[in-house]
Order: C-alpha cells, then structure tokens, then sequence
C-alpha cells in the first residue's frame, strides 16, 4: 500500500446534514496521482484541497472553505478515504454539509470497498515525525510519537451513562471497515435542546446518531465502547487534512476536532519538505 491509489469509478451519496438538516448530494470522482484529497463547493465552485491550512470551523464538526464557501461535518467521508486507503479523490458537493447517513462512516467505506481502488505509479505520501509532538486543550491532550505505522490509542471518559472506554490498532484498511467505520456520531438527551437553539443538530434523528438516556442508550450499541470507535473515525478523518498518510502514533485522551486542527496544523508546518515532495 506504499504506492498512491484512487478508486476506481465514481461513488455518489445522497442525504441529510446533521447540522443543518438540508438535503446533500455528493460525488467522489477518482483523481489523477499527486491530486490528493480535494472538495468542490457546488457546481462551478471553487476546488479547495483537505489541507489543515483550509479549516475554517471545528465547532461539533470540521469545516473546510475557501472564501464564504464552506462545507460541514467532512471528517466522516475523509475518515472512510484515509482509512480504506484511497489518496486522491475529488468530493463534489451540492449542499452545505457532507450528508451523515446513518451517524458512521460505514456506507462511505463500503462503497469504497465495493467499487475498488487502483494503484498509481507514484510513492504515497508519508508523514513522518522525529520527535515527540504534545497539545492540551483543557483536559483534552493530544500527544504524537514516532512509529513505523499509524497507531490509534484513544481514551475517553464521560458522566453516566457514557463512561470510560479505550480504544489501540493500528489503522489499516481491513481494521477500519470492520472496526471503526460502523461507529456512529453520538450525544446525550439533555444536549439535543442546547444544539437545536444553537442552530445544530437539524438532520439527527435516531436513525443517524447514537443517543444517551439516562438509562442508557436509546438504541442498541454496536460495540460497548462504540462511542471511543466514534472518536476514532473523527480523529482519522481530521487526520487526513495532512495532505499525507500519517505514519506515527497517536495517543489521545478526549481530544477533538479543535486540537486535531491545531495538530495537524503544527505538524504540516514542522514537515514542510514532506508538504512539498507531495505536491501539496
């Protein structure tokens, strides 16, 4: 898998955003080697590639933009790219918001495996660190160390009925479909009226996320610790705004979008020389 890939035809999605509740169509078209992961906002939009420099929001979500064009909650569709391995891809999109089907990344990684990739006679890109990296947010920390391998150890830990989970794999397209990309988006009962005021959280309903009672969770788990699978698959897809494959070990403890923006940010900055052997 040290060779560049693409997929080999066209996948298309149609859905609701989470957020917003409006209607998404979206294409992933294959790419030529050296594209890298790239968005079209709208038809005749502008085309702005899934960098870190390009994040515009991580408030719930990860926003990508150029300008005043944006598009919402992108994690889950690159997580699905960057975890079943495919390096160059265009996502059109017609709406406001990557459609969230069923709360995963799950019907993106099957359509991937389903329709194939191609390899390319061109290196990966590889990112690779020589040091320890470390980020706090509040109590979230984010620490990157070197590996030969991209490794996930996540900690969570939340009130009742939630709890503490942990999650460690390496991250390799077979352990990704049938380990992360089932993993749905998830929340607590008494959040939903705060996130609708807020304008959030339009599109949820039981069918596209993972909802917490009191009691427990209003439908079944797919896994016990599916909600650290959840932030996972987030985590993978925020590490796609590398421009890069990641090859380090990533050990969270409650991080999210904000700090993987910050992280990805430093460390596209700290390899540079890798930015630019990529072509990105």
């Amino acid at each position: 898998m040290q060779q560049q890939h693409t997929l080999r035809d066209v996948l298309e999605f149609e859905g609701v955003g989470l957020h917003t509740g409006a209607g998404v169509r979206v294409k992933v078209r294959p790419q030529v080697a050296g594209s890298g992961l790239r968005f079209r906002l709208g038809e005749g939009g502008p085309v702005v590639p899934a960098l870190a420099e390009n994040v515009t929001g991580t408030r719930l979500a990860t926003v990508i933009g150029s300008g005043d064009r944006t598009v919402s909650t992108v994690e889950h569709i690159l997580s699905a790219l960057l975890g079943m391995g495919v390096d160059n891809a265009l996502i059109e999109v017609d709406g406001p918001e990557i459609p969230v089907m069923d709360g995963s990344a799950a019907a993106f990684a099957q359509a991937i495996e389903h329709v194939g990739t191609v390899a390319q006679n061109t290196p990966r890109a590889l990112l690779a660190v020589d040091r320890a990296f470390f980020y706090r947010d509040g109590e979230a920390r984010l620490i990157i160390l070197p590996a030969d391998e991209f490794r996930i150890k996540f900690f969570v830990d939340y009130a009742p009925p939630i709890g503490t989970h942990y999650f460690d794999e390496a991250i390799d397209p077979a352990t990704y479909l049938a380990e992360i990309a089932p993993a749905r988006t998830f929340g607590q009962a008494h959040e939903v009226e705060a996130l609708l005021a807020a304008g959030l959280a339009r599109g949820g309903t039981l069918d596209n996320a993972l909802v917490f009672a009191p009691d427990g969770p209003l439908t079944p788990l797919r896994w016990p610790n599916e909600v650290v699978r959840h932030k996972v698959l987030d985590l993978i897809g925020d590490m796609a705004l590398l421009g890069a494959r990641p090859m380090f070990e990533v050990i969270s403890i409650k991080s999210g979008h904000r700090l993987h923006a910050v992280a990805t940010n430093d460390l596209r900055a700290a390899y540079a020389p890798a930015r630019a052997a990529s072509g990105r």
